[in-house]
């Protein structure tokens, strides 16, 4: 066996066929009688590394044990990790002076203590020298700027997409700024989910579908590390009876799966340093990576955590799922439970549904506490939120109506409810002292 020959052939072919050249290393090892190359190519930097023949440039990923050619969008992520830059680095055709950020301000301010000054901008990354925003300045701009910064939200009507005659109970389409999308996210999760309590020794103790901490570390990771390079792509958030998954476009940065992965001990690697950075100084988010991490803490430290409820996540080559369990699900499959629903009033028996027991003025009562928390909420929303049917609840909303205490403004669709607050009525008490009621 000539190696020495298949060695120089090899080395050869390396140093004409790719560009640029990687650095690489040829050994040598005998085994008893034979005579092993190895040949042992190290990771670079100066990506995209073309395959060159006949005149074609050929630039190629790796998808598990495959190697597959890259399109147009891993092309364009190649080579600005050989550039030492990120997407959300790059210029927008968006001027400085033709938008603002007064809703980035508000929450700096509010969450960091500091004054967000202008020229944090430039320095956070967010506008160019020449007065142009980045994509990161893009998401953060007040407003819709960038097209693919959406999320679609839907409370599916079972275990699936395809469950009884309404398949969907609740949907919204919004599009905004990252910190809007965080927060109307969470907004829409918390209308779409309940929290149960039950009296303890000393203090109410509570039991909630997911975990604050879980939900905010989920729906973050999900706009700050999704890929913006694929235009009409948005962020998922799927709701089920027994299970929340969010879904983000783009898979893992270095082109990993994460089941493949110590869930507790992951290497930080951002797509999107700019956004990231802008996000953990507001404390949204930690600067180490950890966020799933604290996703999986958060579910652990919950009284009804049990075995089998853990969260779970997967990625594909352009994708990553974040499956949230519903910590409750067990009990509301149970005829009677000891945990109670949240707004039941202490003397409800237990078992008995929140809509049978509840009084019309409490029902109405509750249905103003959820229009000032979801303005948009839908007359089938409440419905099953209070356990009684669509009637009712029309009926309880034009006696509120009546009363001046609710109006609706704006289309079927997209309106609003506004809920008044009752002028006050002062009149004299058998003392002559004036009381208000």
């Amino acid at each position: 066996m000539d190696y020495k020959g298949d060695s120089e052939f090899i080395s050869e072919r390396i140093k004409t066929k790719l560009e640029p050249i990687p650095d690489f290393e040829m050994e040598i090892e005998r085994i008893e009688d034979k005579v092993i190359l190895v040949l042992t190519v190290f990771p670079g930097e100066n990506t995209p590394y073309f395959y060159v023949d006949s005149g074609s440039r050929i630039a190629f990923k790796k998808i598990g044990n495959q190697s597959v050619p890259v399109n147009n969008m891993d092309l364009l992520n190649l080579t600005l990790k050989g550039q030492k830059r990120s997407y959300d680095s790059l210029p927008s055709e968006l001027n400085v002076e033709d938008v603002s950020f007064q809703e980035l301000k508000n929450e700096y301010k509010r969450r960091s203590g500091k004054t967000f000054e202008e020229t944090d901008l430039e320095s956070f990354g967010l506008v160019t020298k020449q007065g142009k925003l980045t994509i990161a300045g893009a998401l953060f701009a007040d407003g819709h700027q960038l097209y693919q910064s959406r999320v679609f939200c839907t409370r599916w009507n079972g275990l699936n997409k395809t469950h009884g005659l309404i398949e969907a109970l609740d949907d919204k389409e919004f599009e905004g700024n990252l910190l809007y999308l965080l927060d109307a996210s969470l907004r829409f999760v918390k209308m779409n989910t309940r929290k149960m309590w039950r009296k303890g020794k000393v203090y109410r103790e509570e039991f909630v579908d997911y975990p604050e901490r879980a939900l905010q570390e989920a729906i973050v990771n999900a706009l700050v590390h999704r890929d913006y390079s694929i235009v009409g792509s948005e962020v998922h958030i799927d709701i089920y009876d027994d299970r929340l998954e969010v879904y983000s476009p783009g898979g893992m940065y270095d082109g990993t799966f994460i089941q493949d992965h110590d869930l507790k001990n992951i290497a930080s690697l951002r797509r999107n340093p700019l956004i990231a950075d802008v996000m953990s100084r507001m404390d949204l988010m930690e600067r180490r990576g950890s966020g799933l991490r604290k996703i999986i803490e958060s579910y652990e430290k919950e009284k009804n955590f049990k075995q089998g409820l853990e969260p779970e996540f997967r990625s594909t080559e352009n994708a990553f799922f974040t499956l949230l369990k519903n910590l409750n699900y067990d009990y509301y499959q149970q005829t009677t439970y000891d945990v109670l629903s949240e707004g039941r009033s202490e003397g409800q028996n237990e078992g008995q549904s929140e809509g049978q027991t509840f009084s019309p003025q409490k029902r109405r009562e509750s249905i103003l506490y959820y229009m000032r928390l979801s303005p948009d909420i839908t007359a089938q929303l409440l419905s099953q939120k209070l356990n009684v049917s669509i009637s009712t609840i029309e009926r309880d909303i034009k006696r509120l109506k009546d009363d001046g205490l609710v109006q609706y403004t704006g289309s079927a669709k997209s309106g609003v409810w506004t809920v008044k607050t009752k002028e006050k009525k002062r009149r004299s008490n058998l003392d002559g002292k004036e009381e208000t009621t």
